[in-house]
Order: C-alpha cells, then sequence, then structure tokens
C-alpha cells in the first residue's frame, strides 16, 4: 500500500514590504500547485522581515488577529487551488499577549485550527521572548485532506520531546516553518557546523519517530544574518530527500509516501520498544 502526498516547500527572501512580502509567497503557491503539491509549508513569519533581531515595541505593530486577515485571504487561495497552507503569523492575541502562530488552512478553505510556538529563544540575533508568549495549547496535529499533520515551529526543531508528542499524536508528517541564519561574522567551518546540527536534530526525530519531517527555512540577508535556506525533506529513517541551496530562493514539490511509516516502524520497532514506564523523571527540570 502506499499514501503519496505531495509537499511543496516554497523558500523565499523577505523584505520590509509587508504586502510584497505576502504577494510573493501567494505567487509561490500558485506556482508550488501548478507543480502538483497537495500540501504548501511556508516559512516562519514570512509577512516581514525577521524583526526579532532587535527589541523594538514598533514590531508590535505587525501583529494581527488570527483568524484574521491573513487567514481568511490564504483561506481563499486553498480553496481556489485545492491545497493545504501551513502559513506562519505573527498572532496578537490580546493586548500586551502576542505569539508566534503557525495556522493550518484545509484544501476546500476551511480554516483548521492554530498551534502556537511551544520553545521561545533569546540568544544574540534572536530576541523572541521581548515578542512572544510560549504556547500553552499544546501541542497540535491537523487532519487535513491530504495528511495528518504536525505542526511545529523553528526553535521547537532541537527539542525530541516536542517531536516525540506530536508524532505520538497520531501525525503523519511533522512540518516545521523556520528562521535561522548564520551571524555574517562567523567563518565558514562554523556555518558548516550549525547548519549541519539544525538538521541532524531534525533527522534524528525521522528515525526516532519512524515519519517524515519537512523543514522549510527563509534566505537571504537581513540584517547581520544570512540566513541559510537548505529547506529539506527527510524520511522515515532519516535519509534526506530533498534539499534546498543556502542562498537562493527556492520552490520544491517532492512526493511522499506516508505509509512508508508502516515498514520502518516495523522493522525498527522504536515505538514499540518504548519504556514509558521509565521516563517519569523527563519532566523535571534536572535530576539531581
Amino acid at each position: 500500500m502506499s499514501k503519496p502526498v505531495k509537499v511543496g516547500l516554497v523558500q523565499l527572501k523577505c523584505s520590509a514590504d509587508v504586502e510584497a512580502n505576502i504577494d510573493n509567497h501567494k505567487q509561490a503557491i500558485r506556482k508550488a500547485a501548478k507543480m502538483g503539491a497537495n500540501v504548501v509549508v511556508l516559512q516562519e513569519l514570512f509577512t516581514s522581515l525577521y524583526f526579532c533581531d532587535v527589541e523594538d515595541y514598533a514590531n508590535f505593530e505587525l501583529a494581527e488577529s488570527i483568524p484574521g486577515p491573513s487567514t481568511y485571504s490564504f483561506s481563499e487561495l486553498a480553496k481556489e487551488l485545492g491545497v493545504v497552507i501551513i502559513a506562519s503569523l505573527f498572532e496578537k492575541r490580546a493586548a500586551g499577549i502576542y505569539h508566534n502562530t503557525t495556522s493550518v488552512l484545509d484544501a476546500d478553505g476551511s480554516y483548521l485550527g492554530k498551534y502556537r510556538k511551544m520553545h521561545i529563544p533569546d540568544d544574540p540575533g534572536y530576541y523572541e521572548k521581548f515578542y512572544f508568549t510560549p504556547g500553552d495549547m499544546g501541542y497540535k496535529v491537523f487532519e487535513t485532506k491530504f495528511a495528518k499533520i504536525g505542526v511545529l515551529i523553528c526553535w521547537d526543531q532541537w527539542y525530541p520531546e516536542a517531536a516525540r508528542l506530536t508524532s505520538l499524536m497520531g501525525a503523519e508528517m511533522l512540518v516545521y516553518p523556520t528562521a535561522i541564519g548564520w551571524a555574517k561574522s562567523q567563518n565558514e567551518a562554523t556555518n558548516s557546523e550549525q547548519y549541519n546540527a539544525w538538521q541532524t536534530i531534525q533527522r534524528s526525530h525521522s528515525v526516532a519517530n519512524g515519519i517524515h519531517v519537512v523543514s522549510v527555512n527563509r534566505t537571504g540577508e537581513e540584517g547581520e544574518m544570512q540566513f541559510w535556506g537548505g529547506s529539506f525533506v527527510s524520511n522515515p529513517f532519516g535519509r534526506i530527500l530533498y534539499q534546498a541551496p543556502h542562498l537562493e530562493e527556492d520552490i520544491a514539490v517532492l512526493e511522499i509516501d506516508l505509509d512508508a511509516s508502516e515498514y520502518y516502524r516495523s522493522h525498527w520497532p522504536f515505538m514499540r520498544d518504548r519504556r514509558i514506564d521509565s521516563y517519569t523523571d523527563i519532566t523535571k527540570r534536572w535530576i539531581d
């Protein structure tokens, strides 16, 4: 048996012009749909520059309600094209409460819901704690027309617990809208090490959970950051099926077989052999 799904990856540069960014991503979705995509995954916070490189109160003006203007607009496009759209947005929940949120729009245009980023970084160039309240909806799986999709966001990538819990909820693929890059002051060896670590940890989620991983990153220079692109898809044993270039925009469509999980989980039964009785301490910050 097989369950083929064609996944579109949209890796673009962004500018300070919000409307232009939205238009560019709509054009990219149309192109991916013409290439046969059933599901199109957009990069993290695609409507603007990655504003978290600075702490600036003016950037809160970029936020919007979810559902709201962008979800309504992309819902219409999803319905027109018959594709699922995974759209990462800056959510204004209430005065003083903002989230890094991804909405899921089904192929009939219906709004299936949202996932709020759980892990919020605070590092040079990534001052997300200034802007985002951590997610409080838990981990989420969305049953779309084409697949049960587990959505996580960027910094969530580094946490096997997030991938595991989302997989245990029945996700048939994990998708990670992302915005991550290299500081321009770094040397090539450091750049290579960082990218490889980023990709390796996500490939390990594929292996441990027997599931496809789709990771879509932005590219282009913004401030002191060169976003490293390199969007990719790995199969349920971590093999790279597709990898985008680092410094160029890229729109790609890849067919994956969701039923491959059955084979890998049967032949490498990590899920079967989990010792759930021994994991209670995982909820502790540290074991003294």
